[in-house]
C-alpha cells in the first residue's frame, strides 16, 4: 500500500472525543503485543475504555493469536460494541516505547486489514501519544503523513482524546 500516491476519495478527518463514540465501521486499538497477559494488565486508554463499554472477548481473542511484532495488526470481534471489528496495532516496545518507524508501520498494517475486509471507515487513536510517550502532535504528524501515502476509499478518522467529550 506504501508508494502509491494519495487517493483524493479518502476522506482524512482530525476530531477530537472519545473513539468509542465514532460513527465508523472499526475502530483501532493501540495495543500492548500481547507480551503481558490482558488480564493483568490496569484498563487504561482507549483498551480500558474498550474493556469497560465493550467487554472481554476482543482481548481473549487477541491472546489466542499469540505475541504480535512491533508495528503489527491484528483484526478481532468488537464485543458489545457497536462496530464491526475492532483493528489492534502494536505501538509500543517492550520499555512500554513507541516511535516514529512503529507509529507509521501501525497505520500501514491497520489500513491494509481495512482495505482487505472492505472497511469504509475507521477511527484511529493517537497511536503511541499515551503510553509510548511519542508528543501528541508529532503522532498525529507521523499519522498524517502516512495515511496520505495509502490508497483507501473511505472514511479516515483521526481522534483525539478530550475527557468528557
Amino acid at each position: 500500500m506504501r508508494g502509491r500516491k494519495f487517493n483524493p476519495s479518502m476522506n482524512l478527518k482530525v476530531c477530537d472525543g472519545d473513539i468509542l463514540d465514532q460513527n465508523v465501521e472499526v475502530i483501532v486499538n493501540a495495543w500492548n503485543r500481547n507480551m503481558i497477559p490482558w488480564w493483568l494488565l490496569i484498563p487504561q486508554g482507549v483498551s480500558g475504555a474498550i474493556k469497560r463499554r465493550g467487554g472481554f472477548a476482543p482481548f481473549r481473542e487477541l491472546a489466542k493469536k499469540g505475541p504480535m511484532a512491533l508495528g503489527e495488526a491484528v483484526e478481532t470481534s468488537a464485543g458489545r460494541l457497536p462496530f464491526r471489528a475492532i483493528i489492534h496495532v502494536a505501538g509500543i516496545n517492550m520499555w512500554w516505547r513507541s516511535s516514529e518507524k512503529a507509529v507509521r508501520n501501525c497505520v500501514q498494517n491497520a489500513m491494509c486489514i481495512a482495505t482487505q475486509k472492505n472497511y469504509h471507515s475507521i477511527a484511529f487513536p493517537l497511536i503511541g501519544a499515551g503510553t509510548g510517550r511519542v508528543n501528541s502532535t508529532k503522532a498525529l504528524s507521523f499519522m498524517q503523513d502516512e495515511l496520505k501515502q495509502i490508497a483507501f476509499e473511505g472514511e479516515v478518522r483521526i481522534v483525539r482524546f478530550i475527557k468528557g467529550k
